[in-house]
């Protein structure tokens, strides 16, 4: 997608990969990415023989459609935010929060209807690309980065017991690492008919890249460094595949699924 900005026009590319993992047999995990639009989307669901795989498909396809149908609306709110109309970023959010809603219920009128799949939910992490903005909806913890120059920022907020015990002093960082588990969320698209999603939005330049994945690649992370080295310099395809490799050979225990978005002049 290009977009423009009074630093020139700007354009998206991206990888992404997904892996069952070393010890899965389904992969519940699932990505969308469009260049054009500047869309991208990682999602990981849960309920195992529950069906956690037909949730993360199906929040996908629900956010998807709900954007695509917006997409009149989005360019003239895109065309705003390049006047520096700080409400436009405030609406992209609304629009891209109310579209993780439709598929929050979407995904718990399936679970309702068919006692196999009841308990399925997924993660749902959405990133859009435009007008010299990143704008992000999200719930779960799969997890949306930054990467500009030597820094990398955390865009998104773990929904996780740990992270919560973490937040409110119930834990040091140190009793934090330790603690078992981490795989506890506390949001998901589709546990029920709603759920609270946070927005963000950041500034883009040509060189950032955005990095988008699942707990079965960040919880093998140790540090920000590891993720600079994984996306910071090599292609974005490369690093990806660094990515899937690391935590395979770390252990493989979940999923896998990285997208990397590359943002250039056109």
């Amino acid at each position: 997608m290009t977009s423009y900005r009074r630093g020139g026009p700007q354009r998206t590319g991206s990888v992404g990969v997904t892996d069952v993992g070393r010890k899965r047999n389904v992969n519940e995990d699932a990505f969308f990415r469009d260049d054009a639009m500047g869309f991208y989307i990682v999602a990981d669901g849960v309920g195992g023989h529950n069906k956690g795989e037909i949730a993360s498909r199906e929040a996908i396809d629900q956010l998807r459609m709900w954007v695509c149908g917006a997409r009149g609306d989005l360019d003239k709110l895109i065309a705003r935010c390049e006047r520096g109309d700080s409400d436009a970023n405030w609406e992209i959010r609304r629009l891209l929060e109310n579209g993780v809603q439709s598929a929050c219920y979407m995904v718990y009128g399936m679970a309702e209807l068919d006692p196999e799949k009841r308990g399925m939910s997924t993660t749902v992490s959405a990133l859009l690309v435009r007008g010299g903005f990143a704008f992000a909806a999200h719930v779960g913890d799969s997890r949306v980065y930054r990467v500009r120059r030597k820094s990398v920022l955390q865009i998104t907020e773990d929904h996780t017991l740990i992270n919560y015990k973490l937040k409110h002093g119930l834990l040091t960082k140190e009793e934090a690492e330790r603690a078992s588990g981490k795989n506890v969320i506390t949001r998901a698209v589709g546990h029920k008919d709603y759920v609270q999603v946070d927005t963000a939005d950041v500034d883009t330049a040509p060189g950032d890249r955005f990095f988008m994945c699942t707990d079965g690649l960040h919880t093998y992370l140790k540090n920000d460094a590891e993720l600079l080295e994984l996306i910071g310099e090599d292609s974005i395809e490369a690093g990806c595949q660094a990515a899937v490799a690391l935590a395979n050979q770390r252990g493989g225990r979940d999923n896998i699924t990285v997208l990397a978005i590359e943002v250039t002049e056109a």
